[in-house]
């Protein structure tokens, strides 16, 4: 038994079979075989790459939660009545790690929290840093971890973001993650084209799975209706996947560049005298920012004195993040706080003598450049908390179940008579080519995608000729 032995119109046993195209006229009648042929080819091909995401997606989801909980010494204190200068919780980090190069600062936003002195350090891997947590009341160093990315993931959420990211295989596994995000929509919206075109007596069998013994037809149902519960959650989780992935990912930073959505950066500059401390402005792309410096004059107003300064332009959230000066660049202070209302304005402040070199607001990025942040925000769980978290747990499970309903229903439905082959030849030309032209350059634009896609074909024609082979020795 081959795959398109299997590959038969979704009908339940117990339903009587559709009525033939003729009584059903209009282009759908003519593009759901074609639509069913490819739904269940990728369904049944891309299915363990999205399962494998899937998975690592709930775990990652529910990873922030269980970091609380496995390094609660690190991230919380006993309660204290006044809490050390900043500058002194970093000179305790120091002293706890003299090897290491201090780069920025985190302090704790809520009573309780430890601050995260972040340094560089030859024992962490590339691209990490070295969190060294400390008690702001009473200057105990409560622990040292490595830390990564913008927010700040300890070891356990750093170890499952790879698994989901590249299962731990570096760039080759990168085109795992990739290949599903880029199948993942394409299922989405045909299942939902596949559920909504059937003929039903009753509305309600639509948005709700039917009752009754275990079959094929409450499985479907199942599937069916829960697949149209997660349809736009998964979208948005494939279009935002594959936003800062390896290959559909630098087409769409082409596009976004040349619709005039790049992250504009904050300029640190080169911090000048007192006499001529002055605004400068935020130009470039990629989202990356200027970090702070000493004064041609090596003068320093000190780490507290900055953040002082930034709080009287306008960083009032008590999520912030402080990058501490490079040579000739001011200290760079910003908000980190991605919940709604999302608080991410960011300043340079001039170390010589607290003025303000560079400031860029939230407010004044391009609307592409904000649905892209929020996008990939809402994607890693950091968007609206906890909500957000349990929203992602909620379709990465939705995703387990359809993968394991769609392979119970391709095992119940053995033998059965297949989509014939050949079925765009049924749909109308006028309908053909604008398809055939907008899955060119879906193909172009989104490549695993492409490429993945003639593979399909190819086995498709491949089994075709086998058939035929089979075929002509049968009446031979």
């Amino acid at each position: 038994m081959t795959l398109d032995d299997l590959a038969r119109p979704e009908t339940p046993e117990s339903e009587a079979p559709p009525t033939p195209a003729p009584s059903e006229p209009g282009a759908w009648s003519a593009l759901r075989p074609l639509v069913l042929r490819l739904h269940f080819y990728a369904g049944v091909l891309v299915a363990p790459f999205l399962l494998v995401a899937a998975v690592s997606g709930l775990l990652y989801a529910l990873s922030f939660q269980a970091e609380k909980t496995v390094y609660a010494h690190e991230l919380e204190v006993p309660v204290g009545d006044t809490a050390l200068p900043l500058s002194r919780q970093v000179d305790i980090a120091r002293e706890a790690d003299p090897d290491g190069t201090v780069t920025a600062v985190r302090p704790g936003a809520e009573p309780g929290a430890t601050t995260r002195v972040l340094m560089t350090d030859p024992d962490v891997p590339e691209g990490t840093s070295l969190a060294v947590f400390v008690d702001p009341y009473t200057g105990d160093v409560r622990g040292q971890l490595p830390s990564y990315g913008s927010s700040g993931a300890l070891p356990l959420r750093t170890w499952i973001d790879g698994l989901h990211r590249d299962l731990h295989l570096g760039e080759l596994g990168r085109n795992y993650s990739e290949l599903a995000a880029s199948w993942l929509w394409v299922l989405a919206l045909g299942g939902v084209l596949l559920w909504a075109g059937r003929r039903r007596k009753n509305r309600r069998a639509l948005v709700l799975p039917e009752r009754g013994p275990k079959s094929r037809r409450r499985t479907l149902s199942w599937h069916g209706s829960v697949g149209l519960w997660a349809a736009l959650g998964l979208v948005l989780l494939s279009a935002t996947g594959l936003t800062w992935s390896r290959y559909a990912g630098e087409n769409i930073g082409t596009v976004q560049d040349a619709l005039g959505g790049a992250t504009p950066t904050l300029s640190a500059g080169t911090a000048p005298s007192s006499e001529h401390a002055g605004h400068e402005g935020h130009q470039g792309h990629g989202g990356g920012q200027g970090h702070g410096g000493t004064s041609p004059q090596g003068q320093d107003i000190g780490l507290d004195k900055a953040v002082e300064a930034a709080r009287a332009a306008g960083i009032d959230s008590p999520w912030i993040s402080v990058t501490l000066p490079a040579e000739g660049k001011g200290y760079v202070i910003k908000e980190t706080d991605t919940q709604f209302p999302v608080e991410l304005d960011s300043v340079a402040v001039n170390p010589a003598d607290g003025t303000v070199l560079d400031r860029l607001r939230f407010s004044d990025y391009p609307l592409l450049a904000k649905l892209t942040r929020i996008g990939i925000d809402a994607h890693t769980g950091v968007f609206l908390g906890l909500f957000n978290q349990l929203a992602l747990a909620a379709l990465a499970l939705a995703l387990v179940l359809l993968i394991l309903w769609g392979y119970r229903m391709w095992w119940l439905r053995r033998p059965g008579r297949p989509v014939a082959r050949g079925t765009w030849r049924k749909v109308p030309v006028a309908l053909l080519l604008p398809i055939a032209a907008a899955t060119a350059a879906v193909a172009w634009f989104v490549p695993l995608l492409g490429a993945s896609l003639l593979l399909f074909l190819l086995v498709d024609l491949a089994l075709a000729l086998v058939s035929k082979v089979r075929a002509r020795s049968r009446t031979a």
